[in-house]
């Protein structure tokens, strides 16, 4: 999943802690006889899977970025978007660079299929705020696949700060659902909203106080979430389409390509590329990032 440094999920230590305990949870003592313990069923060690794995969401943070995001690479495109490089963010975001403020922001997608590669933890968020991108406050909501032992889960959530601590609403999310997504201000109030319209009880709408946010930067972000030890594997989502994103900075209603805009290509430390962002569509209010590679 602070905007000061890049943060977030699992360790890896203890994915592996959580791991050996779930072998352990499902497996028969040694020298135990097996005759009268059945086998544990598929949905059974699914069930301890997404368990361990909704408990260590706890630990997730998203919308951490780092405020170096443009030290690895800047360049102005002919459209006058600029491209920069991050090692956690893949997507566009408005920025301040003409003294902008944002108060609305949205965008529609369908929930990406993700694909699961052995049993180590790999995670992809994708979600629509305000500020995080050259700033300390984080405002924002989506959705989030999990791989964890070897299952994948889905879910939808919610961050705002200042506890910026991810706050998982729906976990009956699925492939495919449509998803829509909003972060609204009114003075110091701020209300998220998701909404599933595939299956509804994954819909929230929130209300929360920010007297010191920075409304500096809007964003459309597929994210590899980070965690003390550095960005965690980017779980294989094939590709995000982000379509229908609207934005207000002031009294000006737009799109992304409105307001000066930066378009974010996800690369690992040495310069390899993770996630890249297609163009902004005709209507300047929707693209599509391309997973490359987990880390």
């Amino acid at each position: 999943m602070n905007p000061r440094h890049p943060r977030l999920p699992f360790r890896s230590l203890m994915a592996s802690a959580s791991a050996l305990g779930l072998v352990l949870a499902i497996s028969p003592a040694a020298g135990a006889s097996t005759t009268s313990h059945p086998a544990p069923t598929r949905a059974s060690v699914e069930a301890r899977a997404f368990a361990a794995a909704r408990a260590a969401l706890k630990h997730l943070s998203i919308g951490q970025h780092a405020t170096d995001h443009r030290a690895s690479g800047h360049a102005l495109l002919s459209n006058g978007t600029s491209q920069v490089n991050s090692t956690n963010w893949s997507g566009y975001a408005d920025d301040n660079s003409a003294g902008n403020t944002y108060s609305v922001v949205t965008g529609s997608w369908k929930q990406p299929t993700i694909s699961c590669s052995g049993f180590s933890e790999q995670l992809a968020a994708f979600w629509v705020g305000i500020d995080g991108y050259n700033s300390d406050s984080v405002e924002q909501d989506g959705t989030l696949g999990e791989c964890f032992l070897g299952f994948t889960f889905y879910y939808t959530w919610w961050e705002m700060y200042p506890t910026n601590d991810i706050q998982v609403v729906g976990e009956s999310l699925d492939a495919g659902d449509s998803i829509t997504a909003s972060v609204v201000r009114s003075g110091d109030s701020y209300t998220l909203k998701v909404t599933d319209s595939t299956h509804t009880s994954n819909s929230f709408s929130t209300t929360q106080t920010c007297s010191d946010c920075s409304n500096a930067s809007a964003e459309w972000i597929a994210e590899a979430p980070s965690s003390s030890s550095g960005v965690e594997p980017l779980a294989n989502f094939h590709s995000w389409t982000e379509t229908g994103a609207t934005v207000t900075s002031g009294s000006t209603a737009g799109v992304i390509s409105t307001f000066p805009n930066d378009e974010i290509t996800m690369i690992d430390s040495s310069g390899k590329v993770k996630a890249q962002p297609g163009s902004l569509n005709s209507s300047g209010n929707g693209f599509t990032v391309t997973w490359e590679a987990s880390s």
